[in-house]
């Protein structure tokens, strides 16, 4: 076997490899490189319907990467939804992703007192009955992308209980349009929000937060105050 035809088979492996990923942005990564791997194989050996083949698949990867990238941090694209923590469809996502969610988050647990009727045993959380609780669902139309649960805890801290990004969305985080943008926080006047205590491959200094011990921590801008007149 020469160089040439181990680059092909290279570009081969590569781009089927890239059909068995789960991450949407991972994907359509490595099919564009498998795809430009074999634009040169095909060329060196003049099999031109295949070239213009990956070509065209190498465009289209790159017009979704693009698209990907920039919306990544759009509010327009991610949308935050909040529910009650009793909701059935709540209930459902964390049944549906339960066993990956205990391999990113294996301390969680949700409260049997505010498990749905008929909802999951599964998740819950170890501050049970320490107050307030809010659930949000991280959404890109109408596909789940992200799930955070959290309650109040004394001195204006949200402890988040559970911040879980789907497996198509790994690559992105989500998880910002609750804590920095969408303001959820703030308006329920929080000072400070707490990451999930034993998180697994946690993503929060990107978001901003800063490490305290094992957790990560925000502070939160506080609302101005007017001045009195």
């Amino acid at each position: 076997m020469n160089w040439l035809e181990l680059l092909g088979w290279v570009g081969s492996a590569v781009l089927v490899w890239s059909l068995l990923q789960t991450r949407i942005l991972r994907l359509r990564a490595l099919n564009l490189l498998g795809c430009l791997i074999l634009i040169g194989y095909n060329a060196a050996v003049h099999v031109w319907p295949m070239v213009g083949l990956n070509v065209v698949l190498a465009v289209i990867n790159v017009w979704y990467l693009r698209r990907m990238l920039t919306t990544r941090h759009d509010e327009a694209t991610y949308q935050v939804v909040e529910v009650g923590v009793r909701d059935q469809f709540l209930a459902h996502t964390l049944r549906v992703h339960a066993a990956d969610i205990a391999r990113f988050n294996p301390g969680f647990r949700w409260p049997a007192d505010e498990r749905p009727a008929g909802g999951s045993p599964e998740p819950a959380s170890p501050a049970e009955g320490s107050g307030d609780r809010s659930a949000f669902l991280v959404v890109r139309d109408d596909e789940v992308v992200g799930v955070v649960l959290a309650h109040a805890e004394a001195h204006g801290v949200a402890q988040v209980d559970l911040d879980y990004v789907t497996r198509r969305f790994r690559d992105f985080t989500p998880g910002e349009f609750v804590y920095r943008r969408s303001r959820l926080f703030t308006d329920r006047g929080f000072r400070r929000v707490v990451s999930p205590p034993g998180m697994v491959a946690p993503y929060y200094h990107r978001l901003g937060f800063r490490q305290e011990g094992d957790a990560y921590v925000l502070d939160l801008p506080q609302p101005r105050v007017a001045a009195a007149a």
